[in-house]
């Protein structure tokens, strides 16, 4: 193998465990991006780490301070799944630490497309006479941070549609029917586990009195949001218990209230229904994710299953007879 290839060789596997570092701060790191760092000397890992929470150190910093041998640094390499910072917010810049260590190579998986960054801590590393190296297995870094990037360059959170539906296309009827098993449903918790906010439309809160929590996941409860321009919700709904933070809009269109989530600094809104409000999003073009899953029974009638358009598979998964479908939005 040529150095070049031995060289391209290193830097993809020292990257993947950044990845894989940066996805341990998955729970504390919003709403600041999921980032993992790796300090490399003579091919031996020497030091790690990664953004824990929010207003905590960076993973640069807990990367170059978990060294133990500081001497080692200045022929070292240090790996980071994002560009490091080059601006004060509640830590100092993390392009200045790296600069101060002495450390002489950098190598990025991905831009910080963060206005006080963007480029600016790459500069400032290679004005400092530091090499850059930058975009290696970018894709994965990129899609890492999905929710940080769709925030700060579309001014919207990242937003994600979900139902379940039967295996003819509908959604329910006029009765109480479960189209989730208990596997499935766990997976839902999850995913809001997973998201900062969540809307229902006011037909959904009426009829199925969710609670919209994790109760079935460990992690905080997202954001209860749901829309009432009539006035019709009654104060008994669970999502009136003042159990978890909860917005009800009134007169808002899906434009409004995503620009009032800009401001909230909410980066992932999940939509859970029903149909009327998902194809809203559907035909507006305001969506990124889907999650579709299919019971496998029919219902001979009842609402509609949403339709999709400009949508791209992503994955499919079998949980017992329920097939998970997950598309992507093409742009």
């Amino acid at each position: 193998m040529k150095n070049e290839e031995l060289i391209l060789a290193n830097d993809i596997k020292f990257m993947r465990r950044c990845i894989q570092l940066a996805q341990c701060g998955e729970a504390g790191a919003a709403p600041n991006p999921m980032v993992g760092a790796v300090v490399v000397c003579d091919g031996r890992i020497i030091g790690e780490g990664y953004h824990r929470r929010c207003g905590g150190p960076h993973a640069e910093v807990n990367a170059i301070a978990s060294v133990k041998e500081k001497h080692l640094l200045s022929r070292s390499t240090i790996y980071v799944s994002l560009e490091p910072c080059a601006h004060f917010g509640k830590t100092p810049p993390c392009a200045d630490l790296i600069i101060h260590s002495g450390i002489p190579r950098v190598v990025i998986g991905c831009v910080d497309s963060f206005a006080k960054v963007n480029g600016l801590g790459i500069k400032k590393l290679q004005d400092a006479g530091c090499e850059v190296v930058v975009g290696v297995l970018e894709e994965e870094c990129l899609e890492l941070n999905r929710h940080f990037f769709t925030f700060h360059q579309k001014h919207r959170p990242w937003i994600t549609l979900k139902w379940a539906q039967s295996e003819d296309g509908f959604i329910g009827k006029d009765g109480p029917v479960r189209l989730s098993n208990a596997l499935t449903q766990t997976l839902v918790h999850r995913l809001r586990a997973r998201s900062q906010a969540i809307l229902v439309g006011t037909r959904t809160a009426l009829l199925d009195n969710p609670t919209l929590t994790t109760r079935y996941w460990s992690g905080a409860n997202p954001l209860r949001l749901t829309i009432d321009r009539h006035n019709s919700l009654p104060p008994t709904l669970h999502l009136m218990d003042g159990s978890t933070p909860t917005i009800v809009y009134k007169q808002e269109t899906i434009a409004e209230i995503l620009g009032d989530l800009y401001k909230r600094n909410i980066q992932s809104l999940l939509v859970e229904g029903g149909a009327k409000l998902l194809q809203s999003f559907i035909d507006a073009g305001l969506w990124d994710e889907a999650r579709i899953e299919t019971a496998p029974f029919r219902l001979e009638d009842g609402t509609v299953a949403p339709l999709l358009k400009e949508e791209q598979l992503q994955s499919q998964q079998n949980y017992d007879g329920h097939t998970i479908q997950l598309y992507r939005h093409k742009l």
